[in-house]
């Protein structure tokens, strides 16, 4: 599943774009793909597998970006571009970008969904290199808001949640092992591409560490339903001071070690009779609350 360079003409064509400032002078070449087992595109096939692409992604430090404004703000948080895999009509879109000797290969839509295995209805796809991991103990130094998640392995959650984090003023995320990987290529589109904007790290061994978490000065929250916990609102500006808020899976919540390492159990009050929140939608009320 590896990509070689470009083929050089005969396959090859120009394309002239518009910017938005006007008429620019530079033009962008792509090479046209016609065979959807064409070995120059293999980072982007079966894209819909999950098991395929955690399989393969991670290990090779490599990660799929969906549409163009994720592109665009993938580059801007310097992530670096290894080829791009574009609608035939919309090559021309990327001529403003500075894509030096980066392959680019298009193809129209039919071939586009036999190599991915959906309609890319946003036209674009970008495969970027991953940056080295971020260290916990790194990360801990500096944030004054953490979201810490455990066992949250939907990938749109998770992207959901990241996009919360950076809107509402989250300084970092910190993840358990068994957690989704955030640049997968869905958690990345739902995040609008801010996955690029919030630090994140994993936490390991787990739950141990988060002793550290303590250690590092922020009192642990642990958002939860249970009987115990204090409405989120009415922690004290001592509690507030340096938070990591722990937030569990859909459906089980954190684990009984997750609640026990914890300095405070809070809670969301519900009304209606609703008994609690999908754990984006809650990240996000958690997060305003203890930002505001």
């Amino acid at each position: 599943m590896s990509c070689r360079p470009p083929w050089s003409p005969p396959g090859r064509r120009s394309v002239r774009g518009i910017a938005a400032q006007g008429r620019i002078d530079r033009v962008l070449s792509a090479t046209t793909i016609m065979d959807q087992d064409d070995e120059r595109i293999g980072d982007y096939r079966a894209l819909t597998d999950v098991e395929l692409r955690t399989r393969w992604e991670p290990p090779n430090g490599l990660f799929i970006a969906e549409g163009e404004l994720v592109l665009r703000r993938a580059l801007r948080a310097g992530y670096r571009l290894r080829s791009v895999l574009i609608d035939s009509k919309r090559v021309g879109q990327l001529d403003d970008l500075p894509l030096g000797d980066v392959p680019v290969y298009a193809g129209d839509q039919a071939t586009l969904e036999a190599i991915t295995g959906f309609h890319v209805h946003r036209g674009v796809l970008a495969s970027f290199h991953r940056k080295p991991d971020l260290a916990a103990a790194d990360i801990l130094t500096t944030a004054r808001r953490v979201a810490v998640l455990e066992d949250v392995n939907n990938h749109t959650n998770v992207g959901a949640i990241f996009r919360g984090a950076a809107a509402l003023g989250m300084d970092a995320v910190l993840l358990s092992p068994s957690c989704a990987d955030p640049l997968y290529r869905r958690s990345v589109r739902v995040s609008m591409g801010e996955v690029f904007a919030i630090p994140y790290a994993r936490i390991e061994p787990w739950p141990d560490g988060l002793h550290a978490v303590r250690e590092a000065g922020l009192t642990l929250l642990a958002m939860t339903p249970a009987a115990d916990a204090v409405p989120i609102q009415t922690l004290s500006a001592a509690q507030r001071e340096r938070t990591a808020l722990l937030l569990g899976a859909e459906g089980p919540g954190l684990s009984a070690k997750a609640l026990d390492a914890s300095d405070v159990r809070v809670v969301i009050p519900m009304r209606n009779g609703v008994d609690s929140l999908n754990v984006a939608a809650a990240a996000a009320v958690a997060f305003w609350e203890l930002c505001r």
